[in-house]
Formats: C-alpha cells, structure tokens, sequence
C-alpha cells in the first residue's frame, strides 16, 4: 500500500497559520492510506527519507486534505518514518510521525473445517486448503490419521515476513467402516518462532453405508458398490433382483456345496472391463458365500503398479479366482488364508517376481496356477535392453524350481521372461526317480522311465505351457520322457522360445526333438494323432 499527503492551500495573505492534523499516527503492518489536513496560508512542500511512505500531492498552498500512502510492512519489527512539512516563504517546518506496526508470526486457515464423503473415485479423492502465513510450515496428520495426507507445497516467502498463500493438497483414503472419522490436522512452524495465531484444521469423513455381513441383501449391497469403484462399463440394475444380473449365480438348493445358510446368497461373480488404480474394493470381503471370483480387464494395465490388498483373504471359502490383466506386481502375505482355492489365474499382470507367497504349503489344494502373459511390453533381446520393468518375472534369477515341484495338474507360465535352463532335479533328493515297481503296476508307463532313470516331476500334470520365455539349454528327461508330454502340445506349448537372455544366450533348446517318434517309441500304448509327424 502507498501514504498519499495532499496540501492545497486558499487562505488570505493576512492569514499566517501554519498548521498539520496531528503530529503522529499509528498504522497496521499491511499498510493502507491516512489522510490528514494541512492547513497554511503560503506554498508549502513535503518530503521523507523513508521509501516505504509516499505522500500526494507533496506541495500545495492553503488547506488540503493529504493522503499518506504506508507500504506493507517487510519484517515483523516495527518501523517509524518521518515526513517534513516545510513552508516555503518562511522556511517554517512540521514534522509527521508515522509508526508502522510489523507483522506477527501466524499461520492461518481458510475455512478450518472440511467434510468429505466416504466415498469417491480415486481422481477425485482430494480437496485444496488455503493457507496464509509468513513462516514456512509443515503439515502435521495425526498418526491415527493414516487414511488423510498431504502434498508438498511452496509458500513463498520472498517479501521477508509479509504474509503470503498457498495452496495445500489433501487426499484421503475411503471410509470402509460405518463410524465417522475426524482428523485435526496442524500447521507447524519449521523455524522456531512465536505464533500469534495457529489455525487448525478439522476433516470430518462419513462413515460408510453399512453393509450387513453374510445376507443376500449385503452380497448384493457388495456387488454394486464393487462395480462403482471398479468403474465397470456395465453395472447392473438395482432395482431388479440379484436372480436377474448378468454374470451372477446365487446358491440354490441342490446345487453342490449348497448349504441352507448359502441359499440366495452369491456364488460367482464376474466383472469385466474396469478402471482401477488401486486394490481390490474393500466391499468384496462381504462376498462370504462365493465359490468363484473373476476380476479381468483392468484399463492401461501394463502401466499400473497395483498391490491387491487384503479384503480378498477373509474370503476362505473361495475354489476358484481369477485376476487377470489388473496390473499387479505383488500379493499379499494375508493371501494365504485361501487354503480351499483349487483354481488361481493372475496372469496378464506385471509381476516382476513369482509372489513368495504361492507355495504349496500355502494352497494345499490348488490344482491349476496360470501365471502367464506378465509382459509390460514385449522385448526379444534382453542382452540389449535397458528397462527393468518389463514384468513377466524378468527379476527370477533361474527357472522357478519349486513351482515344479508342486504336482499341479496344470501349470501355465507361457509369455514371460523366464531365463535360463530347466532344472533336471538329479541333484534333489526330495524329487524321486520313477521306479520299477510303479511301472510294473501302470501298464501306460515305459521302461525307459526307469531305464533311463527319469525323475518323477508333475507326474499328475495334464497342461504344462512355458513357450515364449528366454529358456535354453536342454531338455530334460523328465519333460521329454513324461507320460503326459504328447497332451501338453509341447511344439507349440512347451518347446518354442523367444529372443536372448539377459547373458546374451540364444532362448532355444538344444535337443528339441524333430518330431514325437522317440516318444511313441516308447509309449507303445499311445497312439499317434494322424499327420503328426512333427
């Protein structure tokens, strides 16, 4: 702001008074305009040495109201200033005491009380803070507060300890449960200094819509709010009853695995083609009575990131799960309570290791694994490749021996970056050898597995693919020998590799064999399928 002091004076030549409006005035730190009378019958002229007052018109003659124009104030120390009034036909002077007060330290808050819905999607869960200080802060969340933070701001403060704004982002998580949340979110000075004001702020959250547990009306409740966060393209209509969804099949009587309590309530769910940058919806723990879950098709999926949460682990009952094309490089730990899943698709994510959590000790009844297509993008020579991202286990440093140990019926590990050569086992002790005795019981098994001492690997194993990964190196007899080698379609599941390795080492198998002659060799009672000779 700016001191504007005018004088006009029209007095008559008898007339010699030479006077001012007060001799000193007080003003606040953010500066403003005073106006003051000067009254003198000859011309008069102001001046000062103070850069920060500017006074108008600064010479006059006769009366005139002045108006005194006081700068912002710079510093929280306050200042005088001194502005003379001098006549100029007697050389007669005044002078005028300005005292301009400094800022005190403070922080405040515009609106100091936020409320926000239990809900919304993940691009719009944000709300701006205005905040005025002339001391740089830090925002303080509450440590029970996990679901609020903030981003970094900039308060500039390049016009000393003037007050300035800026701008605070916060972004909350949803409110998965039916209280109410409140944070008290504090601005703490980074330097140490005394605050005449510190403004708090209040964020008040909803609590969620409450989903009653292990009824129809919940599982329903669960399915549309699992559709809202997903983003679907199509959700279903809530007005018509759970029988009419599309991709829903509720339990009813006579149905396998049916009990009384599960009647009505959901089996299987589907959903398809979704927007997601976050886990799986909290609502899906409601999902008590499904058998079967399928989540695929997330938008962008080998841009995301994603880590699956821990919703989906109070879900023990669960046979069969698919998460396919979510974007996920992690599972959790907690996903080990599923111990009653037989089938588990997660392929078309970005997993850059095999999740330490799938072992079978941990899914002592799994009977299908497919973790195929966790390619980001698709790179042939890793030898000449300078991202690490590229997903498909690209971090596994050799074949992942322990996946064939679990005697799965069906394996799926095709379109990865596995790299390296197939592990022959002869050195484990925990893989045993075929033996005699088993081929004299199964007239479908062959001497050679025995002659040719085979280790007994997947024995049960109907579907085993691993095309397009970087493999090489040869083929061991446990693969080449197993009884179920001619229906894994090996030329086109099994033997074809892609590209090089990271070491530079062209993905091929040295002993590929031509054709399956070799294999009906010895499997006299298998029968060759017309026209494959290779």
């Amino acid at each position: 702001m700016a001191a504007f002091v005018a004088v006009s004076c029209h007095t008559d030549n008898t007339d010699q008074a030479f006077t001012t409006e007060g001799i000193e005035f007080d003003v606040e730190a953010v500066g403003g305009t005073v106006s003051r009378t000067i009254t003198s019958s000859n011309r008069w002229i102001a001046s000062t040495d103070n850069a920060w007052i500017t006074v108008s018109p600064a010479n006059g003659r006769g009366t005139t109201e002045c108006n005194f124009i006081i700068d912002s104030a710079l510093t929280t120390s306050a200042r005088r200033g001194v502005v003379r009034i001098q006549n100029i036909d007697t050389w007669q002077e005044k002078e005028i005491v300005i005292n301009q007060k400094g800022f005190d330290y403070a922080i405040e808050v515009e609106g100091s009380e936020v409320k926000i819905s239990n809900y919304d999607r993940l691009e719009s869960r944000y709300f701006d803070v205005t905040v005025r200080s002339n001391v740089d802060f830090e925002v303080a969340v509450p440590d029970n507060a996990g679901w609020l933070s903030s981003e970094r701001h900039t308060l500039d403060l390049n016009r000393g300890a003037r007050p300035r704004t800026t701008t605070v982002r916060f972004k909350w998580d949803i409110n998965t449960t039916d209280r109410e949340r409140l944070a008290q979110v504090a601005f703490r000075p980074k330097t140490d200094v005394t605050l005449a004001r510190q403004d708090l702020l209040s964020v008040t959250q909803q609590a969620a819509e409450p989903i009653v547990p292990d009824t129809r009306q919940g599982d329903s409740v669960a399915l549309l709010s699992i559709s809202r966060t997903l983003q679907t393209m199509a959700s279903w209509d809530a007005s018509q009853p759970m029988d009419m969804w599309d991709n829903v099949t509720l339990w009813h009587e006579g149905m396998e695995g049916c009990t009384p309590e599960k009647v009505g309530r959901v089996r299987s769910a589907e959903f398809y083609f979704f927007n997601i940058k976050e886990p799986l919806p909290y609502e899906v723990r409601y999902l008590t009575a499904a058998d079967e879950l399928y989540f695929f098709g997330n938008t962008n999926t080998f841009l995301l990131s994603l880590d699956l949460g821990d919703d989906i682990a109070n879900l023990t009952q669960l046979r069969r799960l698919t998460l396919g094309s979510y974007g996920l490089v992690s599972l959790p730990q907690s996903f080990a309570a599923l111990k009653n899943l037989e089938h588990l698709n997660i392929c078309s994510n970005n997993f850059q290791t095999i999740p330490a959590v799938l072992t079978k000790e941990n899914f002592p009844k799994l009977r299908t694994l497919i973790l195929n297509a966790n390619q980001r993008s698709v790179v042939s020579d890793l030898s000449n490749n300078n991202r690490t991202d590229l997903g498909g286990f690209i971090d596994e440093p050799k074949f992942p021996e322990h996946l064939l140990k679990w005697d799965l019926d069906t394996l799926v590990l095709s379109v990865n970056y596995l790299q390296g050569e197939l592990p022959t086992f002869e050195d484990d002790d925990t893989v045993p050898y075929y033996t005699q005795e088993e081929i004299n019981a199964v007239d479908s098994l062959p001497q050679v597995l025995v002659d040719r001492r085979v280790k007994k690997v997947m024995p049960n194993c109907k579907r085993l693919s691993i095309n397009h990964n970087r493999l090489y190196g040869k083929l061991p007899d446990w693969l080449l020998y197993h009884p179920a080698l001619d229906m894994w379609e090996p030329y086109s599941l099994v033997f074809p590799q892609e590209g090089r390795a990271k070491n530079g080492t062209l993905a091929v198998f040295d002993n590929e064999p031509s054709n399956m002659d070799y294999y009906y060799k010895e499997y006299t009672t298998k029968k060759k399928p017309m026209g494959d000779e290779e």
